[in-house]
């Protein structure tokens, strides 16, 4: 195989493990200072996206749930897996009204991002939502959701005091309050 890979090489390629969801592959390669290893890669069937719901009073729709891995409960934006076939706009819409009840009448994306990127070759992509409209959710059996409004300063020190430690939702929160402070500054 010898297949470059910037300055590694993969010789081979196999699967460790698999279920609808991800695939690991077992890479043997030689590494950038020239010796033999391996390296695992966490392969996501889907892409992930996420959106950032504000309300007219510039509240952040936040989705609760318990998070298996951690054994610990999880605020987060609306977020999900999109099929890599399908429009990352399409998957996120599902998702919020999934999980939410809520559509959306004005989407806009707000930032693309890679998770994890030294074991998984996820990339996402997170969109805001505004002049939303209420309806009925539908989430997955594997879901156990709370949704709540939370003032978008609000969300903002819920990072800080370690309520929202999903690394998804802080990128996308701090990247709307990075869009803001330029705003704010701008001339």
């Amino acid at each position: 195989m010898d297949e470059p890979n910037g300055p590694w090489v993969r010789h081979s390629r196999g699967v460790a493990y698999e279920n609808p969801w991800i695939v690991v592959f077992h890479d043997e390669v030689t590494r950038p200072d020239g010796q033999p290893g391996i390296y695992g890669v966490v392969h996501l069937r889907t892409r992930a996206v996420g959106v950032v719901a504000f309300d007219r009073d510039d509240r952040v729709l936040l989705v609760g749930q318990h998070r298996y891995t951690l054994d610990r409960y999880s605020w987060e934006i609306p977020e999900g897996g999109s099929p890599l076939d399908e429009d990352p706009l399409e998957g996120v819409k599902r998702e919020l009204a999934e999980e939410t009840g809520y559509r959306a009448g004005i989407w806009r994306e707000l930032i693309r991002f890679t998770e994890s990127n030294s074991v998984t070759d996820e990339e996402g992509v997170f969109f805001v939502a505004t002049d939303l409209e209420a309806g009925a959710s539908a989430p997955e059996g594997t879901e156990d959701l709370q949704i709540k409004w939370v003032p978008f300063v609000e969300a903002l020190g819920m990072i800080d005091g370690g309520e929202i430690h999903d690394a998804m939702t802080q990128v996308a929160l701090l990247a709307v309050a990075r869009e803001r402070a330029k705003e704010a500054i701008a001339p």
